[in-house]
């Protein structure tokens, strides 16, 4: 293993937990409510504490590989370390991995804008919110190419902000709620009894990129101290700590705003009702943390997948052009790269394909982890057990979700797998390329 580099190490526990809470508490949860409730009704909270779940499983492999090689490439080197003779191996998981960075790139940016335009008359015009999200990713975009400093600065502020703010929308909502104890429980145990199984944890295969995040703890391993430690205790906690925050906010939903009304405004499911519920104040207060969970989110996607893109080019496994950075660092083609395929991710696809699309890339991307952790596992430590159940419960949130889009939306899986099959000539062509490069020099 190759030593790590000398650094400043000032980043203990509670940074690390607000890096990986940062990560997670984007725009998935203010997605992902209206479309649950539209499936499962007052099951939610229970679809996203199996997300969860299924989000612990895929962090076992990333602690353990992440202890073992400690490098901040995280993902794409874990694969690339383990397989060194496989190009296709780390040619795939680069490919994958970027293209899921740019879907939850697409989720929060029309999740920003769905918010963004929910108090005026242009609501529920398609055009109008996609031309506010290709505006914000422009923006953050322009941030990124011309600072980075700036962002930088106020990152840890967005994040701390946004909790607490989620917090007092949770307790105003449930204060203010019509719905009683004794009715939600009558509608929760209604719902268990037409609701099928299938259907839940099919909706909580779809919450998992909600939980996409917890491993930008990995990112840092240069600058935190004790990674042994810290590395698990981070990325656990986390996960419970959002669990927990994305139970209260779901609870706070369902107690105060009508089922329908979340179903109707799915795009904007939070601040649909909060304005009846709560008043106007409410409604801003609702909006105001959505577009403050959201930026933060992009500004954090923009900056780190960039750099994962360039650091692929720069191996030989993405096009060349990609890795070009300028006097600063800033790898402007992937930056530009990337907010052009978000785009057109935003322009062909609706909330449903983009948060369908995201989960099923990062089920496959910690999939492919948790295969190479299994690989390994005398060397990292790993119990075969936990490995084994977390390939197969990851292999079974993507089938679910393929199973769902087969049975209700054929054309959009279609549209996933042609993108899958494009990915994946993509990823065998340049390893082929890198393959001969090799055999050239020796």
């Amino acid at each position: 293993m190759s030593p790590i580099r000398k650094r400043h190490k000032n980043l203990g526990l509670v940074e690390l937990i607000a890096i990986a809470v940062g990560g997670m508490v984007g725009g998935g949860i203010f997605s992902i409510l209206g479309i649950s409730a539209a499936m499962i009704g007052f099951l939610t909270p229970i679809a996203i504490i199996i997300g969860g779940l299924i989000a612990m499983l895929a962090a076992y492999a990333y602690v353990k590989l992440g202890v073992y090689y400690k490098d901040e490439g995280a993902t794409y080197s874990f694969v690339k370390r383990t397989f060194p003779d496989k190009p296709i191996a780390a040619a795939s998981i680069g490919w994958y991995v970027i293209f899921g960075y740019i879907s939850t790139l697409a989720l929060y940016s029309y999740t920003f804008s769905s918010y963004a335009i929910s108090s005026t008359a242009y609501a529920d015009n398609e055009w109008i919110r996609k031309a506010v999200a290709w505006a914000v990713i422009a923006i953050f975009t322009i941030i990124n190419l011309w600072s980075v400093k700036g962002m930088g600065r106020i990152e840890d502020l967005m994040v701390y902000t946004k909790l607490i703010i989620l917090f007092i929308i949770s307790v105003l909502l449930m204060e203010h709620g019509q719905t009683s104890f004794n009715e939600f429980v009558h509608h929760l145990i209604q719902d268990a009894e037409h609701a099928k199984l299938l259907h839940i944890l099919i909706v909580a295969s779809i919450t998992f990129v909600a939980y996409e995040g917890f491993q930008l703890v990995i990112n840092a391993v240069n600058e935190m101290t004790n990674p042994e430690k810290n590395i698990p205790r981070a990325i656990y906690g986390a996960i419970i700590l959002v669990i927990t925050i994305y139970v209260v906010i779901a609870l706070g939903a369902l107690f105060a705003i009508p089922l329908e009304n979340l179903i109707k405004g799915k795009e904007y499911a939070l601040a649909s009702g909060a304005s009846k519920v709560i008043g106007k104040l409410g409604e801003a207060l609702v909006i105001f943390s959505a577009l403050l969970a959201t930026s933060s989110a992009i500004s954090g996607t923009v900056f780190g997948s960039s750099r994962q893109m360039a650091v692929i080019a720069e191996d030989g496994y993405m096009p060349k052009f990609l890795a070009k950075r300028n006097s600063q660092n800033i790898p402007v083609n992937a930056l530009i790269t990337m907010a052009l395929l978000a785009s057109t991710l935003i322009l062909v696809g609706g909330l449903r394909l983009i948060l369908e699309f995201g989960s099923i890339t990062f089920l496959i991307v910690s999939l492919l982890v948790a295969i190479t952790n299994y690989v390994i596992r005398d060397k990292t430590k790993s119990s075969s057990y936990i490995s084994i159940l977390s390939i197969i419960g990851l292999t079974m949130g993507a089938i679910l979700i393929l199973y769902y889009e087969f049975t209700h939306k054929l054309d959009q899986m279609l549209f996933i797998i042609v993108i899958y099959i494009l990915l994946t000539i993509g990823a065998y062509w340049y390893a082929k390329l890198k393959k001969r490069h090799l055999q050239n020099k020796v």
